[in-house]
């Protein structure tokens, strides 16, 4: 087979595209309104089809395209998003929501659980290698690329035949099927449950708008300034927990979040904050992850799931089954069963199918429509982002031994 040309998209050519699709997908929610109706990110939309675009680019042997510096940008936007959410939290806000963080990191666990029991059980009942069909579970699913990553080889290299490969995969499954449900399953628990009967509809800002927004004003140099300065205290944050704590896997998009945490508390102690700031804020780190969800999704290799097996498929399409259930009768019932509850819901929905920003973009798409949810959006990341990634290394880890133990 003849080599397939490649073409590398610089930086800057790479971010361009990344914005041109942003608005793209906002073109499209505006002529297709059902994605709107149902709360689909202008991100997504735009990502998506250009990555369809990409992978048949690829597959008919016409060209494949490579990104220059994605991962760092990536990680700049991702963490400067954090570190926004951070911002967010206000001490009244940390003290309301105590109680949601234990009952939302006991639900997060239970998930991981169950996700990995249907893997490995669908999967041996198809005459999986167990190993294999766990790369199906909370493997890729709640701990997404990075787990797939880093627990794929791990399992290759205690039998588990392709397990990198389809942890990869299924993992590009979660977020795409992350970023179509979330909205849909938000909108339902909404209308179902009457929860849209006090809000005033306002009138949805485009992308364009909150970049001015974001970029003018007396407060838009401070947003900026100290959202750069709470990723450099997250990542001092971050070296003095692996001197004290050199076992505790803690990313560093958590510690740019706790320093944001930090910097709210300072500003509020010391009332140097105003509305007009924590709205800057806001919005600075809504264009970030609109940004980083354009680029992940644009440089995903769809192509990957193509050779997944019928017995993937199944148990992939029964995740959805699962989580669909789990977050629409068990999460949102024991979160509350109000507003707040319906939006965590959605970031379950979210990170329980591969990342944060999946969560963070679906439930921004579903406020958009409705009304902001300040306790969600404190609530969903610090699970997601820190909380989960421990318990869910946990029983991804407990269920290698007990699939380890299938092949003897």
């Amino acid at each position: 087979m003849e080599e397939i040309r490649t073409i590398q998209i610089g930086m800057f050519e790479m971010m361009a595209i990344v914005v041109l699709v942003i608005y793209f997908g906002q073109w499209v929610r505006e002529k297709l309104p059902v994605l709107k109706k149902y709360c689909i990110p202008s991100a997504v939309v735009g990502g998506t089809i250009f990555s369809i675009l990409t992978c048949i680019l690829y597959l008919t042997g016409i060209v494949q395209f490579e990104w220059e510096n994605q991962s760092v940008m990536n990680n700049f936007f991702y963490n400067i998003f954090f570190a926004a959410s951070g911002m967010s939290a206000s001490l009244a806000l940390l003290k309301k929501g105590g109680k949601l963080v234990v009952i939302f990191s006991i639900l997060a666990a239970v998930l991981a659980v169950l996700q990995n029991a249907l893997a490995l059980g669908v999967g041996t009942a198809m005459g999986m290698n167990p190993l294999t069909a766990l790369m199906a579970g909370s493997t890729p699913l709640t701990g997404g690329h990075g787990n797939a990553a880093s627990f794929g080889p791990i399992a290759a290299e205690m039998g588990g035949v392709g397990a990198v490969e389809v942890a990869v995969a299924c993992a590009t499954f979660g977020l795409i099927s992350g970023c179509l449900i979330g909205g849909p399953i938000g909108r339902q628990l909404i209308k179902k449950n009457h929860l849209d009967e006090n809000y005033v509809e306002e009138k949805e800002e485009t992308f364009g708008e909150k970049l001015v927004h974001a970029f003018s004003g007396d407060e838009c140099q401070k947003a900026w300034f100290l959202l750069i300065i709470a990723c450099g205290l997250g990542q001092v944050l971050l070296q003095i927990r692996q001197v004290i704590l050199p076992n505790l896997n803690m990313p560093i998009h958590v510690m740019c979040m706790a320093a944001g945490i930090i910097i709210r508390l300072i500003m509020d102690k010391t009332g140097k904050g105003s509305d007009a700031f924590y709205e800057t804020t806001d919005n600075v780190g809504e264009i970030c992850l609109a940004l980083f969800v354009s680029l992940s999704i644009i440089t995903m290799k769809l192509w990957q799931l193509i050779d997944l097996a019928l017995p993937l498929i199944v148990i992939l399409l029964l995740q959805l089954v699962l989580i669909y259930l789990f977050v629409t009768l068990i999460t949102f019932n024991l979160c509350g069963r109000n507003y707040d509850a319906a939006i965590i819901a959605v970031g379950h929905t979210g990170f329980g199918l591969g990342a944060v920003p999946v969560s963070m973009a679906t439930m921004s798409s579903v406020c958009e429509q409705y009304y902001y949810s300040k306790l969600a959006y404190f609530v969903v990341p610090l699970i997601g982002g820190f909380i989960s990634n421990i318990t869910n290394a946990i029983a991804i880890t407990t269920f290698l031994n007990i699939a380890a133990g299938m092949l003897h």
